[in-house]
């Protein structure tokens, strides 16, 4: 292949073979498909060293422009979107084998470090395997989490104070288990997370939808007869706001009035990109929060391990309703996060992840840039709002290649706002700004 690259070495080598790679490749000078040179070959024909290049094919490879194939060698990814067909009316499906992936939920993998992932999970399974279930989890790995925990989310919690779970809908069904009899009205965010709302629904509480803008839970509008409120202040799923200091201030006071209890799902509470990410909820009164963690997005959901933090009382209500329900979190899984949260593996994995996703996301506001976005500043996904049903551009954008989700199905109620939710963490540079390109075309069409 003959690359169209010139070398200027009075500029920093690596980031210019990036930016003329990845021009070459957007602009269809180097088709989707071609194999490139291996770096010692590029290196010796550009006359510089191995280094330069390795750090080009890796940042490319970041951004999704790259694929390795084994035992072939580098190739120019495909992330073209292809031409719309005819209309019909077939409704057209929302899944397909490949694509530009946009809906949330998944977290990017891509920068996990592999040999700290292969070491803790070599060495947790290495460990002789053990008869006691345990139904608040691994000595080792709770005294793990309540330095993380202390370090990462400002929580001051002893070890006595953590459960370790599955995840977070786990620790919602266990807590809701133990908790909350049938009748019982608990109250979730409308629009608020489906599988929350399930799990409560499953559990034979009544289901009361309470109101949010775009700073997130409205505490004036709570009712009084709540048994629990099930709240992501962090960053609101899935309209995006940050539930400012005044409001936590507002529902903690509203809980000690009302007797409720505030369920915290800490969903994306490592990823803010204006500010330092604020302190848990549950740091203002651990005796009326209860906490929910999971290493679901900071690593991955391959892992299945979260945390549930409450007052001792509570825990061991929770702790009893475990043992009968015969629930626990598999110990191999527990021993590897404890390997990575000590060896400092998961807190590097976090800033590394953190950095990533903000370059994501100023993609993703620059592309759209000019229309109404919500919930931009955090998390791993925005909204963008639309003046109604966006289902015959989701299946417009199916068609073509680049999968999308609506607030349609957040809704408890009456849908009241309408919009896309665009998730940005697994998806390559490059097909995210392909994506974000056809969203703003069809939405200024």
């Amino acid at each position: 292949m003959d690359l169209p690259l010139v070398i200027d070495r009075t500029q920093p080598l690596s980031a210019q073979l990036t930016a003329q790679l990845r021009a070459a490749m957007s602009e269809g000078r180097v088709a989707a498909g071609e194999r490139l040179p291996s770096s010692r070959a590029l290196a010796a024909a550009l006359g510089v060293s191995r280094t330069v290049v390795t750090e080009a094919f890796e940042q490319l490879y970041a951004e999704g422009w790259l694929e390795g194939r084994h035992g072939s060698g580098t190739f120019v990814a495909d992330v073209t979107v292809v031409p719309a067909p005819a209309r019909t009316d077939e409704p057209l499906p929302r899944e397909c084998g490949t694509g530009i992936d946009l809906r949330p939920g998944a977290p990017g993998t891509g920068l996990l470090d592999g040999p700290a992932w292969r070491r803790a999970w070599r060495l947790a399974a290495a460990l002789p395997p053990g008869g006691h279930r345990d139904a608040y989890g691994l000595p080792a790995l709770r005294e793990a989490l309540a330095e993380h925990l202390r370090r990462s989310r400002g929580l001051a919690c002893a070890p006595s104070r953590i459960m370790v779970t599955r995840g977070i809908t786990n620790g919602l069904d266990l807590l809701t288990a133990a908790l909350i009899r049938p009748g019982d009205r608990v109250g979730i965010e409308e629009p608020g997370y489906v599988r929350a709302r399930a799990i409560l629904t499953a559990r034979r509480a009544t289901i009361v939808p309470c109101p949010v803008d775009e700073h997130g839970l409205i505490v004036e509008a709570l009712p009084t007869d709540l048994k629990l409120i099930y709240t992501t202040p962090s960053h609101q799923y899935p309209l995006g706001g940050v539930l400012p200091v005044p409001r936590r201030q507002a529902l903690i006071t509203w809980a000690r009035r009302t007797g409720a209890l505030i369920v915290e799902d800490d969903y994306d509470g490592e990823f803010r990109y204006d500010v330092a990410p604020l302190p848990a909820l549950y740091g203002l009164d651990p005796d009326v929060v209860v906490y929910l963690g999971t290493t679901a997005k900071a690593l991955t959901p391959d892992l299945g391990v979260g945390w549930l933090v409450a007052r001792p009382d509570m825990l061991a209500s929770v702790a009893r309703k475990r043992v009968n329900l015969n629930d626990r979190t598999s110990a191999v899984p527990q021993e590897a996060t404890r390997i990575l949260i000590e060896r400092g593996d998961l807190d590097r994995h976090v800033r590394r992840m953190r950095a990533d996703y903000s370059r994501r996301r100023d993609l993703v506001v620059g592309a759209l840039a000019g229309l109404p976005l919500r919930g931009e500043t955090a998390g791993l996904h925005l909204v963008l709002l639309t003046p109604g049903d966006p289902e015959p551009l989701i299946r417009e954008a199916a068609a073509r290649g680049v999968l999308l989700d609506s607030l349609r199905r957040h809704f408890h109620g009456p849908q009241t706002a309408y919009g896309l939710v665009i998730g940005y963490s697994s998806t390559g540079l490059a097909g995210l700004r392909t994506g974000c390109e056809l969203i703003r075309d069809m939405a200024s069409g």
